[in-house]
């Protein structure tokens, strides 16, 4: 690829907002080693494909010799980013978040480079800092400007509580860069007024304000925006089977933008699928190669044949997979296991189990009270199996 095309690439694909371009792209041409910064507050202990658009644009910085920076919310986590939510969202402790954080490096091992990596803990600035630094950072912003944001506005017009707490989120994330110098700041499309308070806070502390660059949501299993909270994720560190089945169940019209998003396929055979997808191409033959495409790009190319060649046999045949993976819990509640052994909501579980989409050894459950009091193997759906060992 010609380092036009690269550049291009770089700065379009997946890419929604780029504030501001002309500058970023002055100085990428410079051959100016930036700085980018992604913040991370580890809510979950999971990262699934949706986030990791944004960490695979990440690769890209650096295999262009770009730093990448990461912070991680270990103080911002406990406050909560309502920036994508409804309602005041849960207050962590510091003991979920370092729960929550151990396994991130592993995952984010799959993707980046982390021996590059410079890692950063918001907690190591934000648990000294003094109150009258405090409140020099929140006189740079109004109550009003807070208030407007849409998601605070929907809960204000609903009669619905908006914490104090919650509004200055946006001024903490923007300390943050700060702190870490940040050229760029990148994040989802839900992110962009955080990012932009960046600009804010770097010019009050006299520096140049970082560019910012967001991108487009990747949608769920079920056609919503991909949520732990929703239990529609397909995670990063899914067992290739299980991520390969997980694919095939996506809504056909969202193949085209699973192509674009969760994949390094290039843009002009994508465009091809999607007009042969117009012309009547078999959806799930398409949506097949997105399968192989994905379970490749984090397990291989080999584990991704293994999986699709064990998920025709399981599909076709109705057979159970051989090696079924082994979930230890001490959890009983049907409800409380299935959340616990296939990541889902315990919402999500729920309606599975009215619906009656589980099965324990091969027999239907239809009770939401059902007590699991001994080893099974749980089926989820068709083609997701659990063996659950009970602690």
């Amino acid at each position: 690829m010609k380092s036009k095309d690269i550049l291009n690439d770089l700065l379009t694909r997946n890419v929604e907002d780029l504030i501001i371009r002309s500058e970023l792209e002055k100085k990428l041409k410079s051959k100016k080693k930036l700085r980018i910064k992604l913040g991370i507050d580890p809510t979950g202990s999971k990262l699934h494909i949706g986030r990791a658009v944004t960490l695979w644009k990440l690769r890209q910085f650096q295999d262009l010799g770009h730093q990448i920076t990461f912070v991680a919310g270990t103080f911002t986590a406990q406050i909560g980013d309502t920036s994508d939510k409804e309602s005041e969202r849960k207050m962590l402790t510091k003991e979920e978040v370092a729960e929550n954080f151990k396994s991130y490096h592993q995952q984010l091992s799959k993707i980046l480079d982390m021996d590059k990596v410079e890692m950063f803990h918001n907690g190591d600035w934000f648990e000294k800092m003094k109150l009258d630094e405090f409140f020099k950072l929140t006189s740079l912003f109004t109550i009003q400007q807070m208030i407007e944001r849409e998601n605070f506005a929907k809960r204000i017009n609903a009669n619905k509580p908006v914490g104090l707490h919650e509004t200055l989120y946006a001024l903490l994330q923007g300390y943050d860069s700060v702190k870490m110098e940040t050229d760029l700041e990148v994040g989802g499309t839900d992110q962009l007024f955080n990012m932009l308070a960046g600009r804010t806070v770097q010019k009050a502390y006299g520096m140049e304000p970082q560019n910012v660059m967001t991108f487009h949501i990747l949608e769920g299993t079920d056609g919503r925006k991909m949520s732990t909270s929703w239990g529609n994720c397909i995670y990063i560190d899914d067992e290739p089977l299980e991520m390969y089945g997980k694919v095939m169940t996506i809504n056909d019209e969202l193949i085209p933008a699973y192509f674009k998003m969760a994949t390094d396929v290039p843009m002009e055979i994508i465009e091809q699928i999607e007009k042969d997808m117009s012309l009547g191409a078999n959806p799930r033959d398409t949506k097949a190669s997105l399968a192989r495409e994905i379970v490749a790009r984090y397990n291989g190319k080999k584990a991704a044949l293994e999986a699709e060649k064990a998920w025709e046999k399981q599909f076709r045949e109705g057979e159970k997979p051989k090696d079924i993976e082994v979930h230890s819990t001490k959890k009983q509640s049907i409800l409380d296991v299935l959340s616990d052994a296939f990541g889902i909501s315990k919402s999500e579980a729920r309606r599975l189990v009215q619906q009656g989409g589980v099965r324990i050894d091969d027999e239907q459950i239809k009770d939401i009270e059902f007590v699991v009091s001994k080893d099974c193997t749980i089926q989820l759906g068709k083609r997701r199996f659990k063996n659950i060992k009970i602690k």
